[in-house]
């Protein structure tokens, strides 16, 4: 206890003496305890004053402590995040934005998905991500998601290093004979699909002999000369020393990758972070330029 007497307690907090002893009585009449003890003009805590004494202490300054969070949570100083991604479509500039953001709210947890399109809409719907980066969105999705684009990419083809080629592209129809290797259909429709249809605009469809769930599997294939695949240009950004990307003839197509986060009540932090995409578009578009 701070003050050894109502007196002194009612000059340092200004409130009459009278209004104090009354406020400790009820508070004693309501917990059917005494809570504290005068002699001689001396006021002391009892034993069980002492106990409620600690506890409301630690107490009050939890409450405290509590609205100080919230106050941080409000400002999105703290928080959570969760990111979907494809790691093909990102690996340019998916760290450094991550980095940068961990610089300016480091009390935000950021957790990191490896998800397919698919796979992120799935996890849209059970709440399990605030924002990936994916493909353009279905009408169905654009009905409780909102989008923006990041950049939209051209199609590569993606040959084993030991295929030669003369020139810098490869026409699209010389793949007739080819087997193709692509990203499976169940995660990536609509990147299976656009690659069927570019074949079949230059008069073929497409053998496709593997279709792999990710893109180190894909590299794999193609490196291992188990056919050749078309995709968007970021998976240029993909470590191999196995394969070879060319531009392709025609070169009409590109293939957006979208930044998408759930249309209803965005959060402080969420908000923070497509503020920071904001900032930074120039640089992603640069660093997804095909050059």
């Amino acid at each position: 206890m701070q003050w050894k007497s109502y007196r002194e307690a009612s000059r340092r907090i200004h409130v009459a003496q009278p209004a104090i002893s009354q406020t400790v009585t009820d508070l004693e009449n309501e917990l059917g305890l005494k809570l504290l003890s005068r002699a001689k003009r001396v006021t002391q805590l009892t034993s069980e004053g002492e106990v409620f004494y600690a506890e409301a202490v630690r107490t009050l300054a939890q409450a405290e402590l509590a609205v100080e969070t919230a106050r941080r949570a409000a400002r999105g100083d703290i928080g959570r995040l969760s990111i979907g991604f494809i790691g093909s479509a990102t690996s340019a500039f998916l760290p450094e934005l991550v980095r940068k953001f961990k610089g300016r709210y480091p009390g935000v947890k950021l957790t990191l998905h490896e998800l397919s399109p698919v796979q992120q809409e799935a996890a849209f719907e059970k709440g399990e991500i605030d924002i990936g980066f994916t493909r353009t969105l279905t009408a169905e999705q654009s009905r409780t998601v909102s989008s923006r684009v990041l950049f939209r990419d051209p199609m590569l083809v993606m040959l084993p290093r030991s295929r030669r080629v003369r020139g810098k592209r490869v026409r699209i129809a010389d793949l007739a004979s080819e087997s193709f290797v692509l990203f499976h259909r169940e995660g990536h429709p609509a990147l299976f699909d656009t690659v069927l249809t570019m074949c079949q605009k230059e008069g073929f469809s497409p053998r496709v002999e593997n279709q792999p769930s990710n893109s180190e599997a894909l590299l794999s294939l193609v490196e291992a000369e188990h056919g050749v695949s078309i995709v968007p240009a970021c998976a240029r950004h993909l470590i191999s020393n196995g394969v070879r990307f060319y531009r392709l003839q025609p070169d009409d197509v590109r293939v957006e990758l979208v930044a998408a986060w759930k249309a209803v009540n965005p959060s402080v932090v969420l908000r923070a972070f497509l503020e920071l995409i904001d900032t930074n578009a120039a640089q992603i578009r640069n660093k997804a330029e095909l050059r």
